[in-house]
């Protein structure tokens, strides 16, 4: 004789199976990347220089190749000295890094700027894939930015196309995942981004489309709205701009 189950029990029971399959666990290849702590100090040394922005405290998330959220740090002393709001658009660029960054070819989220305008040729990339809400906004707010914030372990989702996300390659060239960084104006959200990349030692690109360098550092070419190389961003101040003009080439000491 089969036993039945009530609506509440199978409900109850598929809740559980739900939390287990969002529970924060990091995957393997999280193991190749910076733990919290390691992405913590990195971020507060490029934070406290100047990057041409407001100087405002940031949220920094380093994701796999899979797209797995491995971890997530703020520079501030709790979850309310950063944009709450910016928590989740620093894994939702680690994730756009990573997604569309390849073994050979590194972009980073400040280049697509111009290629998804009305009229680009990647218009709509940004609503391609979007956040998973249940990843993001899932367990106790006390967690966020800790070693055990509730986002690690799930695959968060996103695209972004405004500078701060960057992808990581190690010092044999191999694409391992992605960092995202969020907080402050764009453009120094690329600066912290790039200089945390490069205190990781996670910063040997092999190609990108920066006319400079050949790098995925920022472009600043649009003029009267339209971008010389297709990949460029808005200037937000003439100081962040400098700062990254300034910047060696990728994966140079």
């Amino acid at each position: 004789m089969k036993r039945k189950l009530s609506p509440l029990v199978l409900l109850g029971s598929l809740a559980v199976v739900s939390h287990a399959a969002l529970a924060g666990n990091s995957s393997a290849l999280c193991k190749l990347l910076p733990d919290q702590s390691v992405l913590e100090t990195a971020l507060k040394a490029a934070q406290a220089q100047d990057n041409g922005g407001f100087a405002l405290n940031m949220w920094g998330t380093i994701v796999d190749r899979d797209g797995v959220v491995c971890a997530v740090a703020m520079t501030g002393a709790g979850r309310g000295a950063q944009w709450p709001g910016s928590r989740v658009i620093s894994a939702q660029k680690a994730n756009t890094a990573n997604a569309f960054s390849l073994p050979g070819l590194a972009l980073s989220t400040a280049n697509l700027y111009s290629a998804v305008q009305p009229g680009g040729s990647l218009f709509g990339l940004q609503e391609s894939n979007p956040v998973d809400v249940r990843v993001a906004y899932k367990g106790p707010s006390k967690n966020y930015g800790r070693a055990n914030d509730p986002m690690v372990g799930g695959k968060i989702g996103g695209v972004n196309v405004f500078g701060g996300g960057l992808g990581l390659y190690d010092s044999t060239g191999k694409l391992l995942g992605g960092i995202g960084v969020s907080g402050d104006a764009s453009c120094a959200d690329h600066n912290i981004a790039w200089r945390t990349r490069l205190a990781l030692d996670l910063d040997h690109v092999p190609g990108g489309v920066s006319p400079i360098h050949s790098d995925d550092n920022i472009v600043y070419d649009i003029s009267n709205g339209v971008s010389a190389s297709g990949w460029g961003h808005p200037e937000c101040s003439a100081a962040a701009k400098a700062i990254a003009e300034g910047f060696a080439k990728a994966g140079t000491r």
